[in-house]
């Protein structure tokens, strides 16, 4: 973990740890073993689908960066309702930042994204860094547009000497909005993605299930060529559906 005093992270960015990049060629030479059995018995096909799995780590890196993003988009959106709520009391931006790091420290815990980014802006305040420049610089790493929007209207109402706290207050009240239609959007769908992933495992089940009950059963479809041609159109529309209910249940706010 990143102490306080250490560089501000990039979260545009996500690096593997050894760990994890473990995790995730097994993941995907267990999926290369299990379609290789199931739609084809070979170790050729076995071999030959070990190339894709190679792939798998760069794939899951890109899962558990949104996963990254979506934990830090929840506690940015605690953070600025802290700090919305801090200078509602008539605390100065200076000193909400401070104090919403505090509660956040009690929220997500000293090691958490934001506590920690609050903590980063703390010290270089205490050296004298504009607050609006380090709001602009975590906005630019976040890769967050809410933290992009913020920022930019906090940097315009910060140095324009208008009524920072209306604006900010209306500012976050948006975000609220909008990440409140999110959360539903998310919980809407949340049953939906787990009866997908239920149905794209059934296949597999069915086969192996039959294959394990009536041995025998499916060798015409590995022993012979159009067995084998069966199996492979099977398997592209398998991959074609999980692809096709991926897209529906991937729903975007604009």
């Amino acid at each position: 973990m990143r102490e306080k005093n250490d560089e501000p992270a990039d979260y545009r960015q996500y690096r593997l740890s050894l760990w994890e990049w473990i995790k995730a060629l097994a993941l995907g030479i267990g999926l290369a073993a299990l379609v290789s059995y199931t739609f084809y018995r070979s170790m050729a096909v076995f071999l030959l689908l070990l190339i894709p799995a190679a792939f798998t780590p760069a794939y899951m890196k890109k899962i558990w960066k949104e996963k990254r993003l979506r934990q830090l988009e929840g506690q940015f959106k605690e953070a600025i309702q802290m700090l919305s709520a801090s200078l509602s009391a008539g605390i100065s931006v200076e000193n909400a930042i401070s104090s919403s790091c505090h509660e956040l420290e009690l929220m997500y815990g000293p090691s958490g994204m934001m506590p920690r980014e609050f903590a980063y802006m703390v010290q270089q305040m205490n050296m004298n860094r504009p607050v609006e420049e380090l709001m602009s610089d975590f906005a630019e790493r976040s890769g967050l547009e809410e933290a992009e929007n913020f920022a930019r209207i906090f940097r315009i109402a910060k140095r324009s000497g208008g009524q920072l706290v209306p604006i900010i207050r209306h500012t976050v009240q948006v975000m609220e909005d909008r990440f409140q239609v999110k959360e539903e959007i998310r919980t809407l769908t949340a049953s939906k993605q787990f009866e997908q992933k239920v149905m794209n495992a059934m296949p597999f089940f069915m086969i192996l299930y039959v294959d394990s009950t009536s041995p025998g059963f499916f060798s015409v479809m590995y022993e012979t060529v159009m067995g084998r041609f069966v199996m492979t159109g099977c398997l592209a529309v398998y991959l074609l559906s999980c692809w096709l209910a991926g897209k529906i249940l991937d729903i975007q706010v604009a």
